[in-house]
Order: structure tokens, then sequence, then C-alpha cells
């Protein structure tokens, strides 16, 4: 049998964050796919092989779990340059949705086919067995609706195959996935983890671990606002919303190939436009440098007016509230406007982490510490077991 290996996967709106084994690898793949042909056209294809697999992901997927099922994809990057690609929509649920399954499990296959990975998976041919240990969430409304256990039980107990198809170095190879254990945590929970305990779920942050807080998780579909109180998340009180950036971000899309004839590729263009260190908020336009501050000024501040709102409502049935992280890939984008609304308004304590990635990667991050103590304690407990003939200590499950 093959070894069991660990994944702690966010399927974000924007993009798929992904941490593996102890640490040593992580993945980021545009959440992005567009329906393709087995053949599709390549120029140069015998140079295929000295491209980077990230850039040229091209697959056929098979589960049980799928409502369309042996489907071929681009995936990511590649998926950016067709003109049918497919982003999740507002209102949508990740849990019910194929897009989340096909990219979680592109993911995997694209750990598992690694060279890195050759002992601890076992390949047949062109058939690589991988077992995996996951980690991954949903957002608090839809686990609050109870869908994540039917979530984890499409995941659970099925395989699930990944087929690279025109894929640089791994063209013709099957990953077949299975899991020995799915853990599907609440968001908003996995933030607070994260904030604060590190990767042995030591306190790191004792100023808070007592303290009355709110995270507020902006997402791309969906926030998220999680309740903590004596260190748990407050059920009753904890609340997901149907509101993120990605209408925003399709809006000023939109408003730009109108304005400046320029068409952008996907959401993800937007926000490096709206993110980047240099020139932000600038396009070049018949290669002249162009402001788009107007547009994007305008569509997210009244974004970050109803987030505000969000926050002031919350805030006010938990008055004893002491500070509010925003968190998430959406609240980098906002940052700037709801500093400038709190200052003007309101005034509450309210937090962002400056570093762009600890913010993005937070959920991912979460999710690792979760699954790890998971296993962590599942492996105490096989220890415990006591063998009826040696007296030997049942070694436990290896997982790497």
């Amino acid at each position: 049998m093959s070894n069991s290996r660990i994944a702690a996967i966010d399927v974000g709106n924007d993009s798929i964050k992904a941490i593996f084994g102890k640490l040593e690898y992580e993945l980021n793949i545009p959440n992005i796919i567009a329906r393709d042909v087995e053949d599709r056209p390549v120029i140069g294809i015998e140079e295929l092989d000295s491209k980077n697999p990230l850039d040229g992901i091209h697959v056929r997927v098979h589960s049980p779990a799928l409502k369309e099922n042996n489907v071929i994809y681009r995936v990511g990057n590649l998926a950016t340059k067709s003109n049918n690609t497919t982003e999740l929509d507002p209102g949508s649920s990740k849990s019910e949705e194929d897009q989340t399954l096909i990219m979680l499990f592109t993911t995997l296959a694209m750990d598992a086919v690694r060279d890195e990975n050759a002992n601890i998976f076992r390949k047949n041919g062109n058939v690589i067995d991988a077992r995996y240990t996951l980690g991954t969430g949903l957002p608090l409304r839809e686990v609050k609706e109870g869908k994540d256990a039917g979530y984890r039980s499409r995941l659970v107990g099925n395989v699930h195959q990944v087929e690279f198809l025109i894929t640089p170095k791994y063209q013709g190879i099957k990953v077949n996935l299975k899991f020995d254990e799915v853990k599907v945590y609440p968001e908003g929970f996995a933030a607070y983890i994260n904030l604060v305990m590190d990767n042995n779920l030591n306190i790191i942050n004792k100023d808070l671990i007592d303290k009355r807080i709110l995270i507020q998780d902006i997402g791309g579909l969906s926030t998220d606002i999680a309740v903590i109180k004596n260190r748990n998340v407050d059920d009753d009180k904890a609340q997901g919303f149907n509101l993120g950036v990605s209408e925003s971000l399709e809006q000023i899309r939109e408003e730009i190939r109108k304005k400046h004839g320029v068409e952008l590729d996907s959401r993800r263009d937007v926000v490096e436009i709206l993110t980047k260190k240099h020139d932000r908020n600038h396009i070049m336009v018949k290669g002249s440098r162009t402001s788009v501050h107007d547009i994007t000024d305008r569509i997210l501040l009244d974004l970050a007016k109803k987030q505000y709102r969000l926050l002031r409502n919350t805030w006010q049935k938990n008055s004893q509230t002491e500070i509010c992280y925003f968190v998430g890939g959406g609240s980098n984008v906002l940052k700037d406007y709801l500093k400038a609304l709190n200052n003007s308004l309101d005034g509450y304590n309210i937090d962002f982490f400056e570093d762009e990635k600890e913010s993005i990667w937070m959920m991912a991050n979460a999710y690792y510490k979760l699954i790890t103590d998971f296993i962590r304690k599942q492996e105490k407990e096989k220890a415990k077991v006591i063998e009826p003939k040696t007296g030997d200590l049942k070694k436990p499950q290896n997982v790497k």
C-alpha cells in the first residue's frame, strides 16, 4: 500500500493555495477552467517538455463525485488563454460546484506526479496511485447549512482520476487519487487558529487568546464573519454572506473593456492591477500607461461601504468585541478603502495583515495546522493499542 501524504488545500475563488507533506511544497493555481478538446493545438510540441507544467495544465478528470464526468479541461494559467473560461459565480455554493472538485483533484495530481514523490506513491506503468490525508474548508454559511458532510462524502470512499493530456513533462500520466481521511473546517474557525497558534498548535499570540474577536474573511464570492468568544467560534452568531469581490472585479473588467477597449483575461488580471506595487490602478492602452483610478475607486468604494455595513451590524450585536481582523484576498483589495471609511465613521479597532502573502495563504496554513494536529492525535491513539501477544505497540500509519 502506498503511503498517505498530507495535503492542506484552500480552494479560494481567486486561486488554489495548497501545502503538501512536511511544508516542503506549495502550489498556487488560478481557479479558472475551460473545457477543451483532447488534441489541443501546440506550437513547437517537440519543446513541450521544456516548459513549466503549471503553464500548461491540460487534463481529463474522471470521478463519481462530478456531475459532468470524464470531461477535458484547461486549468489555471492555460485556461486564461481560452475564450470560454469558467470562474465561480456569485451566489454559487463552493461545496456543490464541479469546478471546486476539478481544481482540488488537479492540484493534488500536480503534486503526486512530481519526481520527488516517486518514493511515496506506487507507480505501475503510466499510472500513479496516490493517497492523501486532506485538510480543507468551506465558507461558514455552507458549514452551518450542513453541506460539509455531503462534500466530504463525495471525496472519501471514491477513486478520482486525473489524466494529463498535453501537459509539459507529464503527458500521458494518470493519477488515481484516494483519501484516507478528509477534514472539512469552517473558514472562520480556521482563520482564528492561524491567528493564535503555530504549526504545532502552540499558542503564539497570548494577547488574543481570551479576547472577543471578530474575523471578517472577504473572499471572491462570500464573506464570513466569525465571532470568537472563550476561544471558540460562536456558532449562533457567526454569519456568512453572499457578498464577495468577484462581482466588483467583473464590473471593473467590463468597464475597462468598454472605456479603453482592453480585454483582461480573468478577474486575476484585475486583482494584479489593483494590488501591484508599481503603477497600481494603471493599464497599458495602445502602449501608453493609462490610469483606471476613476473606475476602480468608484466600484471598490461602493463594495467597501457594503462590507463596512456588515462589520457595523455584527459589532452592534456583539458590543463587547475588542478587535476585528480583516483577512482573505478580498480584504487585501479593499484594505485602503475600509481603513478610510473607518477613520471617517465609527473608528472601530480593526486590523489587517500587512504581509499580503500571510493574508492570502491564511486558510491553507490553518488547514495545515489542523490536519497535522488531527494526524498527531490519531497516531497517539494508535500508539496506545497494545499487541495482545507481544505487548509491542502498534506502529502508527506512515503519513508523509
